[in-house]
């Protein structure tokens, strides 16, 4: 397939310049802290994906795509392949020119709650969001699924998805066998550290961040509850997969004594990479998609894989219940899903890519990101990620609230 085929000139040139010059100079994390054939849906329903009923909560929902070709795109800021003008999203015109299908993008997320809380009044009334696909954490995005307000995919128009999901992505506890979302984009919480700073001192794991007294005072852990509790949890033997009530306390405890301590210096979003390059802060839990760009400034920023392991998730699309364009929705989830498109997107937003395939298509862009194993996960890497399991409605009130007491937030 010919990427370029059918692309304006300043389309091709700008992604030609994309594809050379490097890509966004931040992520969609550093802003949280403000050619196959069409498979039948009887094939790829028999291989775990359900086929698509039509219906959700037992509501019609018309589908206009045949006769509209369009649909609205909501994402994160910073989160798409975008040329040096910022005019030009070259992967997002290539669809359109592909399909005929106009996308209104927007980049309206940068929150979880607060984008959930503007869309809940029109989702709880049985009305369209105004949005046809939009992107949300797993924990965000098994919420929407759990209400009812998110659309069942239908498998005939998803083949590259189905065929080139990471086998690690398929089965998610909040929405087995993929049958309601695709990943955008992976997301690794990792331990980094200022080597400069500790002059050659290595850190390793959670309990350094937590009990080292040579960080004492400079260390940073992340105000997102699940990245901060999940990496203690596995810290002291247990998985985030499967612990209990108790567990998370414990967890949380410990965390409470390096705050008691002052071991701990603060709570961040994104904000630790600015702490992490100029050493006021020494050592953190960190984002894997930061730090890819932090070494390219900062080569004395380094990161590590815990031997206990490091937790994993994922930013994903879905339909939200009453969007009026689900095939051109799902055309557009199956677009990312080749190769070629993967690679691209990767390279600019350097997160985990869900896509098999890729690693061949990124050695012809860059070699450097190709073998990073924060994009393209190694083995070693891929034995050692955890998942935050899925919280009841109950759970998930509670745990915030313990934590949000904790953080001081």
């Amino acid at each position: 397939m010919d990427l370029y085929e059918g692309l304006s000139e300043p389309v091709r040139k700008a992604w030609e310049r994309s594809l050379t010059n490097g890509r966004a100079a931040m992520s969609r994390r550093r802003l949280l802290g403000a050619g196959l054939a069409v498979a039948g849906a009887g094939a790829l329903t028999s291989c775990g994906i359900p086929a698509a009923t039509g219906t959700q909560s037992g509501v019609k929902t018309d589908d206009l795509s045949d006769k509209d070709k369009s649909l609205i795109f909501s994402n994160w800021q910073l989160y798409i392949d975008t040329s040096d003008d910022e005019k030009h999203m070259p992967t997002l015109e290539a669809f359109e020119k592909h399909y005929g299908i106009k996308v209104k993008y927007t980049d309206d997320i940068t929150d979880n709650v607060e984008f959930f809380a503007k869309i809940k009044p029109q989702l709880a009334a049985g009305q369209s969001t105004g949005r046809d696909l939009v992107v949300l954490t797993d924990w965000m995005a098994g919420r929407m699924i759990r209400l009812g307000w998110a659309q069942t995919l239908d498998p005939q128009y998803l083949p590259h998805a189905y065929t080139n999901l990471e086998q690690r992505f398929r089965n998610p506890d909040w929405d087995p066998g993929r049958a309601h979302s695709y990943p955008w984009a992976g997301i690794a919480t990792v331990v980094a550290y200022n080597s400069k700073v500790l002059k050659g001192k290595k850190v390793s794991s959670v309990s350094q961040l937590l009990d080292d007294p040579d960080l004492k005072g400079r260390v940073a852990m992340l105000s997102e509850m699940r990245d901060t509790v999940g990496m203690t949890l596995l810290d002291m033997g247990k998985k985030p997969e499967s612990f209990s009530a108790d567990d998370f306390d414990a967890a949380l405890a410990r965390v409470q004594k390096a705050v008691d301590n002052k071991q701990i210096r603060q709570f961040t979003g994104n904000e630790y990479t600015d702490g992490l390059a100029s050493g006021n802060i020494a050592a953190c839990l960190a984002w894997a998609g930061d730090l890819v760009q932090l070494r390219a400034d900062n080569p004395e920023i380094e990161f590590v894989i815990p031997k206990a392991g490091y937790l994993t998730s994922t930013d994903n699309m879905l339909i939200p219940a009453k969007a009026t364009h689900r095939k051109n929705a799902e055309l557009l989830m199956d677009w990312y899903y080749r190769p070629e498109i993967a690679a691209e997107l990767a390279a600019w937003v350097n997160y985990i890519t869900p896509c098999t395939g890729v690693k061949e298509e990124l050695l012809k862009i860059d070699k450097d990101v190709a073998n990073n194993p924060l994009i393209i996960p190694d083995a070693a890497m891929t034995a050692g990620a955890h998942a935050f399991r899925s919280l009841s409605s109950t759970e998930e009130t509670t745990f915030e609230s313990k934590f949000a007491k904790l953080i001081g937030a």
